[in-house]
């Protein structure tokens, strides 16, 4: 794509300038969907070998959904997706873009971006296409969809969905009782005076891509008879690796993100992170400073997300009518590889 006009204060992927898209990009509309199966704190505990009162110590989390035997993550995804166009008044005939930020695709091929396409009854001029930075992964889409129909026009659908429940393993307590099924959505296009992209940053800490892992099933180690016995074909994560990046490296990242914006944490109304843990956010949410800024936050009934998380938690305080015109909102996200994303939208 044609380099674009310089600028300091709008979006910066990785190392790279400040560039100003052709046309400002906004979020038109936003959806979520969570599967309707609760399931509590005692459920997943007892399978793990933990309590009730050991999970909401260690996590703050008392409920999440798993998506039924029949739902996968194109469904999650694409009932998101139709809650996201009816909030922006946009037709599906209109989309351009379908990106689906997932870590948890229904099949390792085709994209499931596709089978959101075909639920919907997307035009064959949509490109769909999935996009994996695990639990950065929206924001990571949103970047991308930002870029593409900032200088080709049209509108993007971009969604963040995971069924976290078919990959994690029911006796791992440090998994278990983390993760929660969902999808999130957001309809971008020309900004309407408000809901304006304004910058994002994204980065890599790949010293860390060893921390969350599904280990079977690639290139690097098929799936056998002894990796499934070993169980290697599950989610795995060193918990206490993930907290010490964050911990190291987030505020620091984030504070480099807000200099080059040229916003000071006074002007920060919202904040929408991802629900990795809501202790770590609340232990997060003290040490970074925002004096104004409110935090908000789902993982208590819905739990990690994934990808979704963001958007999920992003819809539920726009129906709540929290996030009012003019207002600065902040969405954070960090994820396996090691993965950050931040993007500042001008609501």
């Amino acid at each position: 794509m044609p380099e674009t006009p310089e600028t300091p204060e709008m979006n910066h992927a990785g190392g790279g300038r400040a560039r100003t898209p052709v046309t400002p990009v906004g979020i038109l509309g936003t959806g979520s969907y969570l599967p309707s199966q609760v399931v509590t704190n005692e459920a997943v505990g007892a399978s793990a070998g933990v309590t009730d009162e050991w999970i909401v110590r260690k996590t703050d989390i008392h409920h999440r959904r798993f998506a039924e035997d029949d739902e996968a993550t194109s469904d999650l995804a694409a009932a998101a997706a139709r809650g996201a166009l009816a909030d922006a008044g946009v037709r599906v005939a209109d989309l351009s873009l379908i990106i689906v930020a997932t870590s948890t695709p229904d099949s390792p091929q085709p994209p499931t971006a596709a089978l959101v396409a075909r639920l919907l009854g997307a035009p064959s001029t949509a490109a769909a296409f999935d996009l994996n930075a695990v639990c950065s992964g929206f924001v990571y889409a949103l970047v991308a969809a930002q870029r593409m129909i900032a200088e080709g026009g049209g509108h993007a659908l971009v969604i963040g969905a995971d069924t976290y429940s078919r990959i994690t393993d029911p006796r791992d307590r440090r998994t278990r009782v983390l993760f929660g099924d969902g999808a999130g959505a957001v309809v971008l296009g020309p900004a309407r005076g408000g809901r304006r992209l304004a910058a994002t940053r994204l980065l890599t800490l790949s010293e860390g891509h060893d921390l969350v892992s599904v280990p079977a099933g690639g290139s690097r180690l098929g799936v056998s008879a002894e990796t499934l016995e070993r169980g290697l074909h599950y989610f795995a994560m060193d918990g206490r690796g993930v907290r010490d990046i964050v911990a190291s490296k987030f505020p620091e990242t984030l504070d480099a993100f807000l200099d080059e914006t040229g916003v000071g944490k006074e002007e920060i109304s919202h904040i929408v992170p991802h629900q990795g843990n809501g202790v770590m956010l609340g232990e997060l949410e003290k040490e970074l400073g925002f004096p104004l800024a409110r935090m908000h936050t789902t993982v208590r009934e819905y739990g990690n997300t994934g990808a979704a998380s963001i958007p999920v938690t992003l819809d539920a305080a726009v129906r709540r009518g929290e996030l009012r015109p003019g207002e600065k909102v902040l969405l954070t996200a960090f994820g396996g590889g090691f993965s950050f994303g931040y993007a500042l939208v001008e609501w």
